[in-house]
């Protein structure tokens, strides 16, 4: 039972990894359950024993990912200043999205994916959380407009010119360009003697 059990979470995942891939070739829109049990090499049936339509399939797929944005908007939120904030927020943003690179550019860049994730409130509510924290630097349109950009630059960053990049490279790259678009300074422990 137990050994069953396994199977059906590998049979899982593996239909996950499947959907990752070819939402990124086609589309959230674009990708049909057969697609996807054609990537895998079963049934669609197989594929339905887990996932009834696309939607829930995407839910699974973006599920870890607003697990580690809701982990992040919290750890942003205890800190004390408004810069603090800001900085725990868009560094770890651009962790995440660097961690995430492929599927990313699904979700900002697919309306079908989008129009899914604004319809859930705890999303939405979320994305409100997270770009409330960039924009307090600077109270007011402007702060909003910059952290807007901001979100929408780092998530875009995500291009095929960054794929052959290092993380460690590209996650530099991003908070730096991040950090100058918002006015932060870097943080004392990270500034050059």
């Amino acid at each position: 039972m137990v050994v069953t059990a396994v199977r059906a979470s590998d049979s899982r995942q593996r239909f996950i990894d499947a959907a990752i891939r070819l939402f990124a070739r086609h589309s959230f829109a674009g990708t049909s359950l057969q697609m996807i049990a054609d990537e895998v090499g079963v049934t669609k049936s197989a594929v339905h024993h887990h996932f009834r339509t696309r939607e829930e399939l995407l839910t699974a797929v973006v599920e870890p990912l607003i697990g580690e944005l809701r982990a992040a908007v919290a750890a942003a939120e205890a800190q004390r200043s408004r810069p603090a904030r800001a900085e725990r927020m868009l560094t770890s943003f651009v962790d995440i999205v660097v961690g995430n690179r492929v599927l990313v550019p699904v979700l900002i860049g697919d309306p079908g994916t989008i129009e899914m994730l604004r319809s859930r409130t705890e999303v939405s509510d979320l994305v409100d959380r997270l770009v409330k924290l960039i924009a307090d630097v600077e109270p007011g349109v402007g702060g909003w407009i910059k952290a807007d950009m901001v979100m929408a630059g780092i998530a875009g960053g995500m291009s095929a010119r960054a794929r052959g990049l290092d993380d460690d490279v590209l996650r530099r790259h991003l908070v730096e360009a991040g950090r100058r678009a918002l006015g932060l300074r870097a943080p004392r422990c990270l500034r050059p003697r």
